[in-house]
């Protein structure tokens, strides 16, 4: 009879007992057909429950290393033909993460948004209402492209507020626009050539990289991307921001748009990514059309964000196709799930269709006016004035410091780290560094705290003066 102690262990009893005998036939001790105990006889011998031997037994049939046959009782299985495979005692668990810059004191390119700038308590309410009264709503699988009340919603506030006509089947909502971005490739084809801004915003180039597409770069001039460059890049899709150009601010005029429209039409298989990630956020004037809003000829896909409006984590996006694409979508990829869990979307849709998300807008734009406002004040009374001027040109939330120096960027970038600020140069977005404006960084203002900004400012004075970084 077999058996085995049960003396100092922590596994459920039937756990233990099945690790027991799955060792014991691993190791050749029960060989191929051995009768194992009844498993009354075999609760009796080890005063366990039968229930104890059952669910051991059941168990080692489950995996296969034991078989029963009726009236007859309970076999060890042929294993012989199992390939083992070695144990590799040097595996390296030593997992290198990405620095995540926490030496920095503070982050003057940071996008985060401040946590007492998210209404958490609407946020909250909202999500309490819908979880007990849409409890079968959420418990239903979502369409592809998102449920139909955030995209109501979300066509709502774009005929309101930004003029745009929109279907709402024509909206897909997606956790990231990183996400949105790979569903176009395969939508638009990895066939196609491509292009990007240069300088631009590098993750974009890298999302194509990743999806083994071909694409190109195109400069930009005063007005945004040159046509002309985007002529001879060969490109059939070209992907831009109009609206407040990352990194360099630049707002598209109107005759460039419908240069870009014009390109778009000569070919059936040519098509425009507009990326209008932070167009909330102008403080003169009126917002400024899409391009979107003004493609006549279903050749604009507008993609949009709310990391940038609600906060940088909150995941959701969404796209607009143009009707033709809309139809393909729906036809060939319409196997893939939602990313965004109901719960956010239907939280979402209540937010923005009870007026939340406007009245939401309306204080950030007054706060960060009011933080623009504060940040030049500070840079104006700041030592680091004599050395610096800023260029801004309405371009959201960020804008560049440029520095009178002799330093490189990467020297500055150096100094600037070693009194524990961060700041990224302008010439960090370009294709080709030797081809970028030096002494031009970003400073974005979304995260900054002004009672520690002066500090960090007049840090940074001395880093040019100084021959040694100073000590912060």
């Amino acid at each position: 009879m077999l058996t085995y102690s049960f003396e100092n262990i922590t596994d459920p009893l039937y756990e233990h007992l099945y690790k027991c005998i799955k060792a014991d036939i691993n190791a050749g001790r029960l060989s191929a057909g051995f009768h194992l105990p009844s498993k009354r006889s075999f609760a009796r011998n080890l005063n366990v429950s039968i229930i104890t031997i059952e669910n051991a037994y059941n168990q080692l049939m489950d995996e296969g290393y034991v078989y029963s046959l009726p009236k007859r009782g309970y076999f060890v299985s042929d294993i012989s033909s199992i390939y083992k495979i070695k144990k590799n005692e040097q595996i390296d668990l030593n997992i290198r993460l990405p620095d995540k810059n926490d030496s920095f004191k503070i982050e003057l390119s940071s996008n985060q948004t401040r946590a007492e700038n998210f209404p958490f308590s609407v946020w909250a309410r909202l999500l309490r209402d819908a979880i007990s009264n849409h409890s079968d709503e959420l418990m239903v699988p979502s369409p592809c492209g998102g449920i139909l009340q955030l995209r109501e919603a979300i066509a709502s506030y774009l005929s309101s507020f930004r003029g745009m006509n929109v279907d709402p089947n024509q909206i897909v909502v997606g956790a990231g626009t990183e996400y949105l971005y790979s569903l176009l490739i395969q939508l638009l084809g990895r066939d196609k050539n491509y292009c990007v801004e240069n300088p631009g915003y590098h993750k974009i180039a890298k999302i194509y990289a990743a999806n083994n597409v071909s694409f190109e770069y195109s400069n930009l001039d005063e007005d945004g991307i040159s046509v002309e460059e985007l002529k001879k890049s060969g490109a059939e899709i070209v992907h831009i921001s109009p609206t407040h150009h990352f990194p360099t601010g630049i707002t598209m005029p109107v005759k460039r748009r419908y240069e870009l429209l014009a390109w778009a039409n000569e070919k059936d298989e040519r098509f425009i990514i507009e990326d209008d990630y932070d167009s909330e956020f102008r403080f003169s004037g009126k917002p400024i059309p899409t391009l979107f809003s003004i493609d006549d000829c279903g050749k604009v896909i507008y993609v949009n964000t709310f990391s940038k409006s609600l906060a940088s984590t909150v995941r959701i996006s969404y796209m607009i196709l143009p009707v033709r694409l809309a139809n393909i979508f729906y036809e060939r990829m319409n196997f893939y799930s939602c990313t965004v869990s109901n719960f956010e979307q239907l939280t979402l849709a209540k937010f923005i269709s009870e007026g939340c998300f406007e009245k939401h807008i309306n204080r950030m734009r007054l706060f960060y006016a009011r933080q623009r406002q504060s940040v030049f004040e500070c840079i104006k009374s700041s030592e680091l004035s004599q050395r610096c001027r800023v260029s801004e040109k309405d371009s959201g939330l960020h804008f560049i410091l440029e520095f009178d120096t002799g330093f490189s960027d990467d020297e500055l970038c150096n100094r600037f780290r070693d009194v524990g600020i961060l700041i990224s140069p302008l010439s960090d977005f370009y294709l080709d560094k030797k081809t970028a404006p030096e002494h031009k960084f970003i400073l974005n203002y979304s995260n900054i705290d002004i009672k520690t900004l002066a500090k960090s400012l007049n840090l940074m004075s001395q880093c040019f003066i100084s021959k040694k970084s100073p000590t912060p």
